[in-house]
């Protein structure tokens, strides 16, 4: 079941990495708290993206620093990122992110594929059983995502994964961008176990979806929109989950060249709040009719 799953709940609203990915960890805890956040989702495994704050893994310092952040600020750490699937990745290695991660309170580890064959299943499911043990024991989730230019791409294929790993600590992170660019029917989060959806990765787009791979990422890590500016149908989406936690995972170079990290970020949870809002109120009333 999710954090928020209750009739009458109050999300945490968490700011990812990716959106400010300049920034280091304890950076990344002041904006949000002065942003208005109640938690962030920091990148401790290097994912070698331009821009990526680039002191990872993260020095003693750097650890110390991002314990004091947090004491000071009273942010929670929703969830960490991001393990990759990768045909020599060691699931050991993960390991040091999995301590850090407990000792700061995180409760999530997102976790996507970048293999390169079409026959490599059961590796996948393997190395996600494998991850999903190991992250057990630190009360951690791993959380399976599908991004559209990744070796999993559909929603279809990463609950092929989950279910077949049969972990009780496996669940599947729906970010609304990558629904929109891989065409999910939104009918299908219907089909998702409850217990397999912890929190949702949320930005906005516009209506056309890239035809290339390159297309899809460059939009996917610097062009990214407010929730409310674009597409994606964020009521539609909200009716068909449980109460769930938020991360707003929304790069945009232009928006931070022109306002700065922490404008960006307030700008960020305020499109947010505002459109996740009316989409809780509107689920409310759906469910009232139906009993």
């Amino acid at each position: 079941m999710s954090d928020a799953a209750t009739n009458n709940y109050d999300p945490l609203y968490s700011l990812a990495h990716l959106t400010l990915i300049n920034c280091s960890p304890p950076e990344l805890i002041y904006i949000a708290a002065r942003a208005g956040y109640d938690a962030v989702s920091p990148r401790f495994l290097k994912m070698n993206v331009p821009g990526e704050f680039d002191v990872l893994p993260l020095s003693t310092g750097q650890i110390k620093a991002t314990k004091i952040a947090l004491e000071t600020t009273g942010l929670k750490v929703l969830d960490i990122e991001i393990a990759r699937i990768t045909e020599d990745c060691n699931p050991r290695d993960f390991a040091p992110a999995f301590e850090l991660g407990a000792e700061l309170g995180a409760r999530h580890m997102i976790m996507s594929a970048w293999t390169k064959r079409r026959d490599d299943r059961n590796f996948i499911i393997d190395v996600f059983g494998e991850t999903c043990d190991l992250a057990l024991k630190y009360g951690i989730t791993i959380d399976l995502e599908f991004p559209s230019f990744s070796r999993l791409q559909t929603l279809d294929e990463v609950l092929d994964i989950v279910r077949a790993a049969d972990r009780s600590n496996g669940g599947i992170l729906i970010d609304t961008l990558y629904l929109h660019l891989s065409r999910v029917d939104l009918g299908e989060l219907l089909h998702i176990p409850t217990q397999f959806l912890n929190f949702l990765h949320i930005s906005d787009c516009l209506p056309g979806i890239a035809d290339t791979s390159e297309g899809m990422i460059q939009l996917a890590r610097d062009a990214r929109l407010y929730p409310g500016e674009g597409w994606i149908d964020f009521s539609g989406i909200i009716e068909r989950c449980p109460p769930l936690n938020y991360s707003i995972e929304l790069p945009n170079q232009s928006r931070i060249s022109e306002l700065g990290f922490e404008e960006h970020a307030r700008r960020c949870l305020h499109h947010a709040k505002k459109t996740f809002g009316k989409s809780r109120s509107k689920r409310r009333l759906i469910e009232t009719q139906a009993a």
